[in-house]
């Protein structure tokens, strides 16, 4: 008989970010043997109560459809989980569905609870999350280590994974572009593109002028970094190109000579995962788990937080200097091997059978 597997992910696609591609993906590769249900916030009129993902994975959207939602969640979801009497309670994000855990904790005590940890970037309800769980993972040493400090149960590093077979794909289709720069992600202010633009204004002086930045992604920040990029004088060589979801996302990573993404916080990002899996030499900062995936010197370069010179000097190494990016490009897609998301899943899986 199949074990009985619900998901809590407070989001989902199409609000999609590293957590929600952890549920998506795992449970995809897992339907087989499982039968997994996601409950998530609806968050929209326009997206349908129930549904499915992938032909035989029951979505179910708890809320009104509002961006209130995600607030309710943690109250909403339980209920829906007591209905399904799950053999596994799996709940993805130290937040809304990790407060959806606590909740679990008192109304389906003999279901197994999971929960997965995924940012660096919260505080709230920690100790109370991770007490419900009887077993959590983190996606990076960070998350691993915090986690220690609020539990004494069993606490496992699971990373995130990525689709090695699609970006293989993308790169079989798509040469190097020369000169190009990619950052992808949020534009947010914890992601840095701010630095990140700052930099590249810097890096290029001098150099070939087909070098150019694409920055791939929305968010609060998309203004101001616009203007930022007219003041920097380098609004010709900056494309801002919104947010690209989906597989079509490879096909940038495949084209990119480098990746710079100088985050003020991350857990692990997925991102960097994608970047050296397709080739990319990484300039990243040496913050959060980042360093746990780019080797510095070795598949990437990392650099403090906020340092302007240093990123403006990696990315100018690593731009005039070749061989120094073939080296770097080789080490990296050999790291990303141990990332792909079948091997990650089945890891779960292992976790689910206890």
């Amino acid at each position: 008989m199949k074990k009985n597997i619900v998901y809590l992910s407070a989001f989902l696609s199409p609000f999609r970010s590293g957590a929600e591609a952890m549920v998506e993906e795992v449970s995809k590769r897992l339907s087989r043997d499982h039968a997994i249900t996601i409950i998530t916030a609806r968050l929209s009129r326009t997206l349908p109560k129930q549904d499915t993902l992938d032909g035989d994975i029951r979505v179910i959207r708890v809320g009104v459809g509002l961006p209130i939602d995600k607030i309710l969640f943690p109250f909403l979801a339980p209920f829906v989980v007591r209905l399904l009497k799950p053999d596994v309670v799996h709940a993805v994000l130290e937040s809304y569905a990790g407060l959806a855990l606590v909740f679990c904790k008192f109304m389906l005590p003999r279901a197994k609870r999971i929960l997965t940890l995924q940012s660096t970037n919260t505080s709230l309800l920690l100790g109370p999350m991770h007490r419900s769980a009887d077993v959590i993972t983190g996606i990076s040493t960070v998350l691993v280590e915090r986690a220690k400090k609020y539990c004494a149960g069993t606490v496992i590093l699971i990373p995130n994974g990525i689709d090695l077979l699609a970006i293989r794909e993308a790169c079989s289709f798509h040469a190097k572009d020369s000169g190009l720069v990619l950052f992808v992600g949020r534009l947010e202010p914890m992601k840095g593109v701010d630095t990140l633009l700052k930099a590249f204004s810097k890096a290029i002086k001098g150099l070939d002028p087909s070098i150019r930045l694409r920055v791939i992604g929305s968010g609060s920040l998309l203004g101001s970094l616009q203007q930022l990029a007219s003041e920097l004088e380098i609004d010709h060589r900056v494309t801002f190109t919104g947010r690209i979801a989906g597989t079509a996302i490879f096909d940038e990573y495949a084209k990119a000579e480098i990746f710079c993404a100088l985050s003020r916080s991350e857990a692990l990002g997925n991102v960097f995962l994608e970047a050296e899996a397709a080739g990319c030499a990484v300039v990243a900062t040496n913050v959060g788990g980042i360093p746990e995936i780019v080797q510095n010197g070795v598949s990437g370069v990392l650099v403090p937080v906020d340092d302007v010179d240093a990123a403006a000097s990696a990315l100018r190494n690593l731009l005039g200097d070749p061989s120094l990016r073939a080296k770097i490009s080789g080490n990296a897609k050999k790291s990303a091997q141990q990332y792909d998301w079948k091997g990650i899943a089945d890891r779960y899986a292992a976790l689910y059978r206890f």
